[in-house]
């Protein structure tokens, strides 16, 4: 028999499970859980997204618990869920309430699991370092958002369980499926296996890793998921409806170690990503849903965050073809300063290599982020009208930066306050603490002629001053008076460029030209 080579082959779907029937697979695998739990007395670690993996992974964890004998259930189960103050408001509401609704049932039904949200610290979270300190928004190559957000929560909370108990086995909802660099990582770790599932973990010492659904397939967990009741009380079919209205990636992991992807690469992670190139998934829920319009202010700032490439056009280079755009990297430099956060001016290609994001950029976004507060607490469906897209903790530590660590003496931001949500800052006045009012500090700039440079060096002098005015021993003044005018030392962004420049030249010459080879020419003991 001849088969038509023209005639495209149709792939064959896999059914759920290979074949086997749901029960089964449930059965064995309850079993398999209740087997390792009353191994030992070591507690558990269960990481929770709200997504259809980790819902799926707890699931089995409670129905494997809820049948053992009330005195077997010894050891606690925590349930850990990391909220970076900036994911997807709806997922966000969705895994609160989640928690929230899991405790109860948790207390009713006797069980030993305790469910935690855990948050970074205000000093780690994203507005504090982009606002506060300026960090440029996260880049592929510098991804600092990950590390403070997502793997120092949990991994503090997981040290601190193996600290109080020696060990500590985290269950997670990874898959081979979901990515071919997860398999290979996953199948890498296999082959080190102390016990049967249980991985060990390279990031964490004295914890193991369980993957009970680390065979199974998309299929496969909705299949389980729409099949079998949430225990604790929670409408799976609301899960699927909520991943319905976005795009099709999968949830936001656990991210315990940088090798996790990024929750901006998944359907739900934070709304203010940069790591991709557009929110797929709030823009598909505002676009499905219209009470999710709200949505919309949050879509236009981040967008506005994400500004990685500018273009150069055909007019002012003829060589292009009409109509064509080519892009060139990080057109937010004029955002931010030429020199890093210490002050100094760095080279890459005999260019600057920019650091923060410049006073009045950073005071723009803060203004932008609480209108959009202010907007839509006034616009949105009731169930939001008392969201926070940035804390009063947050505020507090944006503040503190900006006036002492940058010295923008100014203290800017009540006023910013004031102005994006026609309410008074709820803080203290600093003027106590500051060197002058801003009405002085109005007059400095104009006494400075709108020499930027020069405003900003004479500001941190003074600064500098009243903070080691009030010291009984002032080690370190001189110190810091001399970086302060070392920062302010050039006319500009080119002078700074062409000082760097021609300090390297010499440094490049006289290491050059350096030799020992006249030993009667240096003067020095034998």
């Amino acid at each position: 028999m001849t088969i038509p080579l023209n005639i495209p082959l149709i792939p064959v779907r896999r059914q759920p499970f290979d074949g086997r029937s749901l029960s089964e697979v449930t059965a064995e695998l309850t079993a398999e859980v209740r087997e390792l739990y009353t191994a030992d007395e070591v507690p558990w670690v269960i990481g929770y997204s709200g997504g259809k993996d980790s819902t799926a992974v707890l699931q089995l964890i409670w129905m494997a618990l809820a049948d053992l004998p009330a005195e077997q259930r010894t050891k606690p189960v925590h349930v850990i869920s990391t909220d970076t103050l900036v994911e997807n408001p709806v997922v966000a509401a969705w895994v609160t309430t989640s928690l929230e609704t899991m405790r109860t049932a948790a207390a009713q039904q006797s069980l030993p699991i305790e469910p935690h949200r855990l948050t970074p610290q205000v000093k780690d979270t994203f507005w504090v370092n982009l606002i506060g300190r300026g960090y440029p928004a996260p880049r592929p190559k510098f991804r600092w958002c990950t590390e403070r957000l997502k793997i120092k929560p949990s991994n503090s909370f997981i040290r601190n369980v193996v600290a109080a108990h020696g060990e500590a086995i985290m269950v997670l909802g990874i898959r081979k499926a979901e990515s071919q660099a997860r398999a290979r990582a996953m199948e890498k770790h296999e082959k080190r296996r102390v016990r049967d599932r249980l991985s060990p973990n390279a990031n964490l010492p004295n914890s193991l890793v369980y993957s009970p659904v680390e065979d199974w397939t998309n299929d496969d967990v909705w299949e389980f998921l729409m099949q079998v009741p949430n225990p604790w009380g929670y409408n799976n079919h609301d899960l699927l409806t909520m991943y319905q209205g976005a795009s099709e990636d999968g949830e936001c992991p656990l991210v315990v170690d940088s090798t996790t992807p990024s929750c901006g690469s998944s359907r739900f992670g934070c709304w203010t990503c940069t790591l991709v190139e557009q929110d797929k998934s709030m823009s598909a829920m505002i676009q499905n849903d219209e009470e999710k319009e709200w949505m919309l202010p949050l879509l236009t700032l981040r967008d506005k965050l994400d500004a990685p490439f500018g273009y150069i056009e055909e007019e002012s280079d003829p060589e292009l073809p009409a109509g064509k755009k080519v892009p060139y990297p990080r057109a937010d430099k004029p955002a931010r300063d030429f020199r890093r956060m210490n002050g100094k001016v760095m080279l890459f290609n005999d260019g600057a290599i920019h650091g923060p994001y410049l006073q009045g950029y950073r005071e723009k976004w803060l203004q932008e982020l609480l209108e959009a507060q202010t907007w839509i607490r006034a616009n949105a469906p009731q169930h939001v009208r008392n969201i926070e897209l940035i804390t009063l903790d947050e505020l507090h530590e944006i503040r503190r930066i900006w006036v002492f660590d940058k010295h923008e003496v100014e203290d800017s931001l009540p006023r910013i306050y004031k102005a994006a949500t026609g309410e008074d800052f709820p803080g203290g006045p600093l003027d106590e603490q500051l060197v002058m009012g801003s009405d002085e500090m109005e007059i400095l700039k104009e006494l400075c002629e709108d020499d930027e440079l020069h405003y900003n060096m004479v500001r941190e002098l003074l600064s500098v001053e009243r903070k080691y005015r009030t010291m009984t021993r002032r080690a370190g003044l001189f110190k810091a008076l001399e970086d302060a005018v070392q920062k302010g030392y050039y006319d500009g962004h080119e002078d700074a460029v062409d000082f760097a420049l021609r300090k390297k030249k010499w440094h490049d010459d006289v290491t050059t030209n350096l030799t020992f080879d006249d030993e009667t020419g240096l003067d020095a003991p034998a």
